[in-house]
């Protein structure tokens, strides 16, 4: 049917464009786009495809805005800092594109409503920022048949492609088959992101989806898009499905969501700790307080980077970064009478500290939820990033 004045008018600057014309923008204005995160990538991805004239976004996210967001994440701005990211992003989003249908789904994405979520919508973006949900969403979506536009980034380099789904089409697994053990990759937390690249992988995330509802140009599937801002190049390398991919290949193996497949989250085991005699692996942040308070034999360790240490610390901390903590160990021996209390920026590298050091027959637990916790539920003075 021909669009509303109104319509042409507004997208007139697409409609010009011969490979879109009125057919490609009425297809946007008919299409349901799934966008799962609000954060670096979500943010952009959102921006464009609501000013484009996507006739529907999903908006999954269920995370609150902190401060240390506003380098990147360009939905939101100074005043909503504790609010939900939903909430504001809905708010943003609308004062864009009023005509747009926003659908908030707060719950995020989990194994348990996946299947269901994906399969309202015709195309998903996936703006997450841990490997469980990254596999999460391309199981998801290749069982429930929608396409998915993958993007990633790391400081100053990121990737996108999309899978598409079809018989010759590759996954995220086909790259990589099982899910790395999550403590095994820094993450932007502790090895930093360049905001601007956020905006770079975002915007080309939905660049990619327009190109597939409107139908127009070649897509990235089959092949991946690599960005190194600081080095000033991209390229292209191709991604072919692996025969033995195990949920695309010849003889698939996962057929379902099961929760348990993604469970290794950032800090998996932080309410299920284990014991190294009387002392438990992790210990919550209330009960960390109590035993600096009450018991003297602790030593408090911080394994953050410095520049973080140079934002806030807890008093009477030492200070050796993960990172350096093997060949301090092979030099430098803890005192032996000496409980180690080790505590990082969310309690990932902490929990990996603490590994180490009882490895080495030292004491050690590891505070979940690191400082980040103690600053929002025990120290309200201590600042967030």
């Amino acid at each position: 049917m021909p669009l509303a004045h109104e319509i042409l008018h507004r997208y007139s600057r697409h409609i010009r464009l011969p490979q879109i014309g009125e057919l490609g923008q009425q297809r946007l204005l008919n299409a349901r786009v799934l966008l799962i995160g609000l954060g670096g990538l979500g943010s952009p991805a959102a921006l464009y495809l609501a000013a484009a004239g996507v006739g529907t976004l999903g908006l999954a996210d269920f995370d609150e805005v902190a401060t240390h967001n506003l380098q990147r994440q360009i939905l939101f701005r100074e005043a909503d800092v504790g609010t939900a990211k939903l909430t504001a992003a809905l708010a943003s989003l609308r004062a864009l594109n009023s005509q747009a249908t926003l659908i908030p789904h707060p719950e995020g994405l989990t194994p348990a409503n996946a299947l269901t979520l994906f399969s309202q919508y015709d195309i998903v973006l996936d703006g997450t920022d841990n490997f469980p949900a990254r596999y999460l969403a391309n199981d998801a979506a290749r069982l429930a048949n929608r396409p998915l536009i993958h993007g990633s980034i790391f400081q100053f380099t990121g990737q996108i492609t999309l899978f598409d789904n079809t018989a010759s089409s590759p996954c995220y697994r086909c790259l990589y088959p099982e899910m790395p053990d999550p403590e095994s990759v820094p993450t932007c937390e502790q090895a930093g992101v360049f905001g601007a690249l956020c905006g770079v992988v975002g915007s080309l995330m939905a660049m990619e989806a327009i190109k597939h509802i409107t139908r127009v140009g070649n897509s990235l599937v089959g092949r991946i898009l690599l960005i190194d801002l600081l080095a000033g190049n991209t390229h292209t390398v191709s991604l072919p499905r692996s025969d033995t991919c195990p949920i695309c290949g010849d003889t698939p193996r996962i057929r379902e969501i099961l929760a348990e497949n993604y469970a290794r989250a950032a800090c998996a085991t932080a309410h299920t700790p284990s014991t190294a005699g009387d002392v438990p692996l992790e210990i919550s942040c209330e009960d960390a307080r109590e035993w600096l308070t009450q018991r003297e034999s602790i030593l408090l360790l911080d394994v953050r980077e410095a520049v973080e240490r140079a934002i806030c610390h807890l008093p009477d901390s030492i200070h050796i970064p993960l990172g350096a903590l093997p060949d301090y160990l092979k030099e430098h021996p803890f005192p032996a009478d000496k409980t180690v209390l080790v505590y990082c920026h969310h309690g990932q590298r902490s929990l990996r500290a603490a590994r180490l050091l009882r490895a080495n027959g030292i004491p050690a637990t590891s505070v979940a939820g690191g400082i980040n916790r103690w600053a929002a539920s025990l120290d309200t003075s201590l600042p967030r990033y």
